[in-house]
């Protein structure tokens, strides 16, 4: 699927009905990268956030590096709120 046509469909579906003015169109070339949709799972689970929601009792440490043992990698971090 084009982007353009999920970009209408969003539109349509929100009965938006100005015209969009594309000045240029982007090219991704392959040997810098991927492209979103083709992107090996090693390279997402490298460069992802993981969304999870703590029950009490295990710490931030504790499941950040329950993390990193399940998906094998070297890095993992914590962030959020502290509160009850």
């Amino acid at each position: 699927m084009e982007i353009y046509d999920f970009i209408y469909k969003i539109d349509s579906f929100c009965n938006y009905s100005n015209n969009w003015n594309i000045i240029q169109d982007s090219y991704t070339d392959e040997k810098y990268g991927y492209f979103a949709d083709k992107r090996p799972i090693e390279v997402l689970i490298k460069n992802s956030i993981i969304n999870v929601d703590k029950p009490p009792g295990p710490t931030s440490h504790e499941v950040a590096y329950w993390i990193k043992q399940m998906f094998k990698v070297s890095k993992a971090g914590h962030g959020g709120t502290l509160e009850p």
